[in-house]
């Protein structure tokens, strides 16, 4: 008898439906076939213990598992619970009226109960698409798959229960989530506060501005000057995510298992990756492709720390995602886009010793070994960052004074209020929703100069002798900063302030290895 269950495999972060076929004939044999991995092959064991543990029988007969289409290489030990489904149902242990109906994922424990998967809400986006009246999951993953509306979702936890649905019509419990409700009451700032930070006005600012207009920046400064502490205090300065943003976001971290139990992310995520990391992992790829880091960077932040001490090629994988939002793995098998809009915010030493040309400093580095480490960096990289700040340590009465700094909260409320005058302005793009994501055709169209300001402009790009990049760079910074103050038109005032934060464009910091 052949009986046919449906599954979904997961490519990249969309999904696939799968056919699971099985068909038991005369003979002796256990042929699974259709690209499956080692963990898929190694099923055979796990169902069998399940099947026995719950009162069923394995059929001493041939049986053939085909799982379609054939030429998609198929991973993970999902499909467990499909396939002891199609063996139960094609051996005639329990009905199969309503399998077609429903797509099934789901781990087998050997007393049948039911493990967690990756990949839920791509799954249930597929099956709401493909037609299925439900989706039958792990309990652990139903809040996930829940956020897709217009799917019955049923969270399941034994074997038990699912074959008892299907044979005797026992109903399931179903999973319901109000997501706009539970959306709203999870946006809620975080622990962390800028109002925690002494002195470092000027960084705060840049952050301000960073966070307004989505731009990239880097700290340069000493050991303890509070680069780390104002980069992790960042996302909380962010404008919330909107539920699209949360529901993209969620996506990408479901298909590396990393979504919390409430099923939706609701935070912009901050990721900050060891220096040790390989190419592989922050932009993804693999064997299995995989979302990197910078993917699940997504619509947040990306902490690179002492950014010198990553390996140059990590470094310089990084050009084309910044560029073009999106990072693509090509390989000889397949294609892959994972998106990666997000805001780099890195941070470094002036030297191997900490410090600068400081003759107090208990280390001293010689210039040769400054302009090597400094030469770590590319040209091009840096280009693509738009905001370089130095940091200074903080003086003794800043770090006593009793008195707070401005709080998250209220700079949080000046970004929105730019944001919001940028989401206006950029109504008919498509795709283009803040200033770091113009374009040269928008940055002519949108960042009208003052005549006093494009001279200056000028100057400052000869005697700094500055990239066609970086000119770009300049205005998007300067339109940010007018934004942040109510502007239209862009002053001398702001493009002044945004030349000043292309500290490493200067002779004096990269010299000969830039």
């Amino acid at each position: 008898m052949l009986t046919k269950v449906y599954g979904s495999a997961v490519f990249g972060i969309e999904a696939i439906t799968v056919v699971v076929e099985v068909n038991i004939d005369k003979g002796i044999g256990y042929h699974l076939v259709g690209l499956p991995d080692n963990a898929i092959k190694e099923s055979n064991f796990r169902i069998a213990a399940a099947l026995l543990n719950n009162g069923f029988k394995v059929p001493g007969k041939k049986i053939t598992i085909n799982m379609a289409p054939a030429g998609l290489r198929k991973e993970g030990s999902s499909y467990d619970l499909p396939i002891a489904l199609g063996i139960l149902a094609a051996s005639g242990q329990i009905e199969s009226r309503e399998l077609d109906r429903y797509l099934i994922m789901g781990e087998l424990s050997l007393d049948g109960g039911v493990q967690p998967i990756r990949g839920a809400l791509p799954i249930a986006v597929r099956a709401r698409e493909e037609g299925f009246k439900g989706l039958i999951l792990p309990r652990e993953n139903a809040n996930e798959a829940a956020i897709v509306k217009g799917l019955e979702v049923y969270g399941v936890d034994s074997l038990e229960k699912v074959t008892s649905f299907f044979d005797t019509g026992l109903p399931l419990e179903r999973t319901h989530l109000d997501v706009e409700t539970l959306f709203k009451e999870q946006q809620q700032l975080s622990d962390l506060d800028f109002a925690d930070v002494r002195g470092q006005e000027g960084i705060k600012r840049c952050m301000e501005i960073a966070a307004a207009g989505g731009h990239n920046i880097i700290m340069i400064g000493p050991p303890g000057a509070g680069k780390t502490m104002l980069a992790k205090r960042l996302p909380t300065i962010l404008p919330p995510m909107t539920l699209n943003e949360a529901l993209e976001t969620t996506k990408i971290h479901s298909v590396v298992g990393k979504v919390s139990d409430t099923g939706l992310i609701h935070q912009r995520p901050f990721r900050s990756p060891h220096h040790t990391i390989s190419d592989v992992a922050l932009v993804g790829g693999g064997s299995y492709p995989q979302p990197g880091e910078i993917s699940l960077s997504h619509n947040g932040v990306l902490f690179l720390d002492e950014l010198p001490q990553f390996k140059r090629s990590v470094l310089e994988v990084l050009r084309q995602p910044l560029e073009d939002r999106e990072v693509t793995i090509s390989r000889a098998k397949f294609t892959l886009t994972y998106p990666s809009s997000f805001i780099l915010v890195a941070s470094m030493n002036p030297s191997p010793s900490g410090y600068f040309h400081d003759p107090e400093a208990a280390v001293q580095s010689s210039p040769a070994e400054i302009q090597r480490y400094l030469g770590r960096i590319s040209g091009p990289l840096l280009d693509r960052i738009d905001i370089h700040i130095e940091a200074t340590p903080v003086p003794f009465d800043q770090l006593s004074a009793k008195s707070k700094g401005e709080g998250s909260r209220e700079i949080r409320e000046r970004v929105i209020a730019a944001r919001q005058k940028q989401i206006r302005r950029f109504e008919g793009e498509e795709k283009l929703h803040y200033n770091a994501q113009m374009g040269t055709k928008q940055i002519r169209e949108y960042c009208p100069v003052a005549s006093g300001a494009l001279e200056m402009l000028k100057q400052a790009m000869t005697r700094l002798r500055l990239s066609a990049r970086a000119y770009d760079r300049i205005l998007k910074v300067a339109r940010t900063i007018a934004d942040l103050g109510g502007k239209e038109q862009i002053t001398t005032e702001h493009v002044l302030e945004a030349i000043q934060y292309r500290s490493l464009d200067r002779e004096g910091w990269l010299g000969q290895g830039y």
